[in-house]
Parts: C-alpha cells; structure tokens; sequence
C-alpha cells in the first residue's frame, strides 16, 4: 500500500465512523478542541521522550484528529470543505513559501529561507493591520511570551537583553549566579520563579499573561 492509498483509506474509515458512530456524529469542531490539546500535548510527550513507537502512535492520533476535523467541515451547509480541499491548500501553500525550492529564489543558509518565508507570509497575510493579527491566545503562556517578545522586536517594542538582565538580578539580588546560562539553567530559573510566586501566594500564569497584555498594548501604539 503506497502513502497515498493509506492515507485515502484513513480518510474512508473516519468517514465510516462518521457515518456509524452515534458519539462521533455527535462532535463538532468546537467539541472536538480539548482532544486536539490532549493528543497534542501527548505528541510533544513522545517528542521529548525519544520514544519511536508512541511517536509514531502519537502523530497518528493527531492525524485522527485533523481527518476528524476536515470529515465535519465535508459536512457543512454553507462552506463545506474536505480532507482533500485541506491538503491541497496547504501544498499550494509550501510551494509558495518555498519560492528557492518551487521557483527561482535562492537561499543558501536558514536565515535566507526565513526570508522568503517570511515575504511570502506577508504577501498572504497582507490585510492583517498588526504583526500581532494571527497570535493565538491559547498558546501556552511561555510560548505566548517568546511569540510576542519576537513580534514586539520586530516594531522595536520590547524588554532588551539588559533590561531582561536586570529584572531578572532583581528578583534574584541574593543569588546573582542565578541568572542561566544554558537552556538547562533557564529551565530550573523559570521554575525558582514559580516557586517564588507560590510562596508568595501570586498566580504565575496571570502574571505572565499581564505582562504579555502589557507588551501587546506597547507594540499596538507603537504601529499606530
């Protein structure tokens, strides 16, 4: 069986369980969310354990659910749309941000390509009014952070390193070795964090996601 047939038959069975399963004909997009997190989530487990066999199991589950998602989308009254429809957008999509693979740019380093891709998002994306248009709030609130750090420092909106230093000293003053210097130091920083802001009865998600709000609203009059 070649990639495509076994892709069109996982297609067939989640349109038989579509059909046949009361609990799944029952789902729609919006119920289906917190499973797409959970199998996400377990992906990024496999990822990180180095695991083979529940990785391959894993990407399977949250190909589940983009088949789960499209078979409801085919269904649809007013814009219907399936699995097809979905791969083809998004390979008309790659070739176009792939212009020194599908056309006549070059890149010859990482940063090249970012390039293209990034002129060529921006093409799409052109009817967006803010670099923040397309950030999704459900981001994990780190990521979220590390997200809108990069969109802030595109506008010049932003804590620079030294400012990120100092804050960091003085939240730390009695301990100025705590600053990390790999991603393995930066990890146990973040959770002496936490612990601080437990200690002290403080909600580290909130505060974070405050802080994020508070870049967001700098980088919005900064492009106004």
């Amino acid at each position: 069986m070649t990639a495509h047939e076994a892709l069109g038959e996982a297609a067939e069975t989640m349109r038989a369980v579509r059909d046949r399963c009361v609990w799944t004909q029952q789902i729609d997009h919006r119920a289906l969310v917190p499973y797409l997190v959970e199998e996400s989530a377990e992906l990024i487990d496999a990822v990180e354990a180095g695991d083979r066999a529940d990785l391959r199991e894993e990407l399977g589950d949250l190909l589940w659910q983009v088949l789960f998602h499209a078979e409801i989308a085919s269904r649809d009254d007013i814009d219907p749309f399936d699995i097809d429809d979905v791969a083809r957008g998004l390979t008309e999509k790659m070739v176009r941000r792939h212009p020194h693979v599908f056309a006549d740019a070059v890149a010859t380093t990482p940063e090249e390509v970012l390039v293209h891709w990034n002129a060529a998002k921006a093409a799409e994306k052109s009817a967006r009014s803010s670099v923040l248009d397309g950030v999704s709030h459900h981001m994990p609130s780190l990521a979220l952070a590390q997200k809108v750090l990069g969109k802030a420092a595109g506008v010049g909106v932003g804590l620079d390193l030294a400012e990120a230093v100092a804050a960091a000293e003085a939240i730390a003053a009695d301990e100025p070795d705590v600053l990390p210097e790999t991603e393995e130091d930066l990890g146990e920083t973040l959770l002496g964090l936490v612990a601080v802001a437990r200690a002290k009865g403080w909600d580290a998600e909130r505060a974070l996601r405050t802080a994020i709000r508070a870049i967001e609203a700098e980088v919005r009059a900064a492009e106004s």
